[in-house]
């Protein structure tokens, strides 16, 4: 098992960026809640290569968004095996061996970022030539965080290219080119600058694979504020939640979790330096998220069930809600969570479970549109994180990274919360 790499160097504050500059147009507007992605364009074959250290919510929101857009996406491992522990400590597991990538013509080449996971894969030789040859035949390439400066610079690749990265990496890039943007389109090229701003990363490979339409409808569908605005956060029955040592969360996950949910919160939460067990309820500890990505839990539910914790937060995915819902173990854990007035909550779809364990009565909630109607307690209108006494719940997708904040701020305070979104180039609601 890879030993486990912290990435501590994304902790330098931010400029007040723009939100993007782009040399090629792009814009995401809304529609109708919940539509479907309509794709005329044929199937899109996208690369994603991940290495030791790679940062897990990059990685995973590439492949997601770009899945849900009906993009066929491999993700390959750079490393001698295909599980690799990513810089806040996730286990995945690639589908395929980048060697087995070396003849394959893609339409998209993505590099996430982190480190080392910069650097693992800057020192594929494999990876450099896959890569060279897409800039090369002008197709679609790009890179976030500290790959755009450790890998494609290294490469030659970003030669009169108006380019950004993360912050602490801004020094390696050319000064001439550098921009102190979110997003850089150039070509066909694209950079950006950090995990929080992944969504408007991948986002606009959706636009340039397969058109405006498309990167609208799946905006839609993973609950995106317009404009870049924060999802409205409400408190009631206000409490402290304390803790006398670091606190600790449990994320059970199952098979068809949001795997997006799952890794932006234990990410976040292990940056904050809260104690993470990540749970499987399966037989076993890989599971298949619900957009294919593998994860591997840290133990059973069972294993995890010998501990006590601070929180415990269910995340969503219509499957994997349900399949949460089936644990026995888990559900003792819960009762027994509300019974010892510990904090818990969940994402997305898991509020139903939690309604239908009698975890909810007389709390005021939130929760993804398509089960708001199985909820009995007040749901609160225009909210997309609500927190009620010692419950905390989320809408989606969407509002997860507002939620994971809204978790540190109420146990670290604001100052914490704010160092820890500007090491993300997460654009922090001071409110």
């Amino acid at each position: 098992m890879a030993v486990a790499i912290l990435w501590s160097s994304c902790c330098t504050p931010l400029p007040a960026p723009a939100r993007r500059t782009v040399d090629a147009s792009w814009s995401t507007t809304r529609r109708t809640a919940m539509a479907a992605p309509s794709i005329s364009s044929p199937n899109k074959k996208v690369l994603v290569p991940i290495g030791l250290g790679t940062e897990e919510i990059e990685a995973v929101i590439l492949v997601d968004v770009l899945r849900r857009a009906g993009a066929d996406v491999t993700v390959a491992s750079v490393e001698p095996v295909l599980q690799i522990e990513s810089s806040s400590g996730t286990k995945l597991v690639a589908d395929t061996s980048i060697f087995a990538c070396a003849d394959v013509a893609f339409d998209l080449v993505a590099l996430p970022g982190g480190m080392p996971g910069s650097a693992r894969l800057r020192d594929s030789e494999i990876l450099r030539k896959i890569t060279t040859k897409q800039a090369e035949d002008k197709k679609l390439y790009g890179a976030i965080c500290a790959a755009p400066a450790v890998a494609l610079m290294s490469w030659g690749l970003m030669k009169s290219k108006k380019m950004t990265c993360h912050p602490a990496f801004m020094s390696k890039l050319p000064t001439f080119w550098a921009v102190q943007s979110n997003l850089q389109v150039s070509g066909e090229l694209t950079t950006s600058r950090g995990p929080g701003t992944t969504f408007e990363f991948a986002l606009s490979f959706v636009q340039q694979l397969f058109g405006d339409e498309s990167a609208e409808n799946v905006g839609e569908l993973l609950l995106m504020q317009s404009g870049g605005r924060h999802h409205v956060k409400k408190e009631f029955n206000k409490v402290d939640w304390p803790f006398d040592q670091t606190p600790r969360v449990l994320v059970p996950i199952a098979n068809g979790s949001e795997e997006m949910e799952v890794v932006m919160l234990v990410d976040i939460l292990r940056r904050a330096k809260m104690d993470v067990v990540i749970a499987s309820v399966e037989k076993c500890l890989q599971v298949v998220a619900s957009q294919k990505t593998n994860i591997v839990a840290d133990k059973s539910i069972g294993d995890a069930s010998e501990s006590t914790y601070n929180l415990i937060i269910l995340p969503g995915g219509a499957e994997g809600a349900v399949r949460l819902g089936r644990s026995k173990v888990l559900k003792e854990m819960l009762k027994d969570q509300k019974k010892s007035g510990r904090i818990y909550g969940g994402i997305c779809s898991s509020p139903a479970i939690l309604q239908k364990h009698g975890l909810l009565k007389d709390k005021q909630v939130t929760a993804h549109p398509s089960v708001i109607g199985k909820l009995t307690g007040q749901v609160v209108d225009g909210a997309g994180i609500v927190i009620d006494a010692n419950v905390i719940t989320c809408k989606g997708l969407g509002s997860v990274m507002d939620f994971s904040m809204a978790i540190v701020h109420k146990l670290f305070g604001h100052g914490r919360t704010r160092s820890l979104a500007e090491g993300i180039a997460f654009e922090f609601d001071k409110s």
